[in-house]
């Protein structure tokens, strides 16, 4: 249980402070300002999204406040910001993968099991947070990208229909397994074989 909460604690802070750190970067200073722009988890932890974790395998943090229009291209920008909270998790994952490959050490049996435990969160609050659904990071990812007046009509939708979605996606309604989870963990699967 201690494992579990190092690597949630670890994987969440890095996500957050990722926002945080393009949000800052791309000319908004609310995150440094609200005490985010750290990887201290107690800035980062929501309390739902944090239990999420542990009884669905997959969850988020306290969502980082950003103001738009301080950002130099409000759109693209809040895109990239929201990008990089995923884009911290797969590369430390990938980056902690590749050490446990080329270091020739044989480390103990609990540092291997966080490690194993650190790289299946990293990648479930990756792909999780990747998939277009509001509040997640891919509706604002996909919004990001597209041209101004499909973003809108997106990002409408995404507001109306997105509890729906999510919950279509979480309920365990496909043989008492969920949509997510049958898309999800064999994904998971796949990279920690590629990484462990």
């Amino acid at each position: 249980m201690l494992i579990s909460i190092i690597a949630i604690l670890a994987a969440i802070s890095i996500h957050e402070f990722a926002h945080a750190w393009t949000a800052d970067y791309l000319g908004d200073p609310t995150p440094k300002l609200e005490g985010r722009l750290t990887l201290n988890p107690l800035a980062h932890l929501d309390p739902i999204g944090t239990v999420a974790l542990f009884l669905l395998g997959f969850g988020w943090g306290k969502p980082v406040p950003i103001d738009p229009y301080n950002l130099r291209q409000p759109k693209r920008d809040q895109g990239l910001i929201a990008l990089s909270g995923p884009l911290s998790n797969i590369i430390c994952a990938v980056l902690v993968g590749i050490l446990l490959k080329i270091v020739p050490i044989q480390l103990p049996i609990i540092t291997l099991e966080l490690i194993h435990r650190f790289l299946m969160i990293s990648l479930g609050l990756a792909f999780f947070n990747l998939i277009p659904i509001n509040p997640l990071d891919g509706s604002k990812i996909l919004v990001g990208l597209l041209p101004f007046e499909q973003s809108e009509a997106v990002e409408d939708f995404l507001k109306a229909n997105s509890l729906l979605m999510l919950l279509s996606l979480l309920l365990p309604i496909f043989n008492g397994n969920s949509l997510i989870g049958l898309i999800l963990f064999p994904l998971l699967n796949f990279f920690l074989g590629l990484l462990s």
